[in-house]
């Protein structure tokens, strides 16, 4: 019989994350899947699981998870303190969690996104194959609330017991883009700022869209765009001037003019960049 685990805190936000749903925008679903794609692939290594198995994503303040049966675990991601049972216990790593024991993911002490894989995987029922929670469509689990029970697959193979490096959260994001469709919607004066200036992570960022607070994008055309396709990577400027960069849960069209589009190398980074943190678009 398969291990469970329980929710014993399900944390501001915690959601199961794999991949992610590719090939469906066609039918107005998103990719969803991990914002951070290397913490996701680095943690399904170090636990011996495939590159694309279900982990949970948590979002600041983590979570706690009991487990019926003995599993290997390893939280990585942004960084923040791990116990078992209320005994300190490392961080991107392997740890091994006793039948029975609670595995606590506290609040992170820098970025924003915190990952527990599970060797074995969680494997909860996938939906047009994938198990990502979507939060703009609704498309697979639910957020964790207490008390939610998780299935835990077979484990493919033995953790490693090799170390692994870990990128830092972002001091400061640099985001390389390329023109979007919709750059000439744009005064040169705007496309300058654009490009030079410093903006800042906004408190109102989410699993949508990394929303930025700072100096506003004047149009060159005043007219409405039908809606049109959007991509992962895209800068929207809605009509209050800042850009917004869309993340993996965006709807897949829009109205709002793209200004650029981020490379999806750089989105890792952006999902561990905090409130307030500052950033710059590079053209390249």
């Amino acid at each position: 019989m398969n291990a469970k685990l329980t929710t014993v805190r399900a944390g501001a936000l915690t959601t199961v994350q794999d991949v992610g749903r590719r090939g469906h925008a066609h039918l107005g679903v998103p990719r969803s899947g991990a914002l951070d794609a290397y913490a996701l692939r680095l943690t399904n290594r170090l636990a011996g699981n495939d590159a694309d198995a279900a982990v949970l994503e948590t979002t600041l303040t983590g979570c706690a998870l009991r487990s019926d049966r003995a599993v290997t675990v390893v939280v990585g991601g942004a960084p923040c303190p791990v116990t078992v049972d209320g005994r300190p216990v490392a961080w991107g790593a392997p740890v091994r969690v006793p039948a029975g024991g609670v595995l606590d993911v506290g609040a992170v002490t820098a970025g924003v996104r915190s990952y527990v894989a599970v060797a074995g995987g969680i494997t909860v029922e996938p939906v047009l194959g994938s198990r990502s929670t979507d939060l703009l469509s609704g498309l697979g689990p639910a957020p964790l609330r207490d008390g939610d029970v998780l299935p835990v697959g077979v484990p493919a193979r033995p953790a490693p017991s090799a170390a692994a490096p870990w990128p830092g959260p972002p001091a400061e994001l640099i985001l390389p883009v390329r023109p979007g469709p919709r750059a000439d919607w744009f005064t040169p004066a705007a496309l300058r700022t654009f490009a030079s200036a410093t903006y800042r992570v906004s408190p109102h960022s989410n699993r949508i869209g990394l929303r930025t607070e700072g100096p506003p994008l004047q149009r060159a055309s005043a007219g409405e765009l039908p809606s049109e396709g959007m991509v992962l990577g895209a800068v929207q400027v809605p009509p209050d001037g800042r850009p917004v960069v869309f993340l993996h849960d965006h709807p897949t069209t829009g109205g709002y003019p793209v200004i650029a589009v981020v490379a999806e190398s750089a989105l890792a980074a952006a999902a561990q960049a905090a409130v307030g943190t500052p950033v710059r678009f590079t053209p390249g």
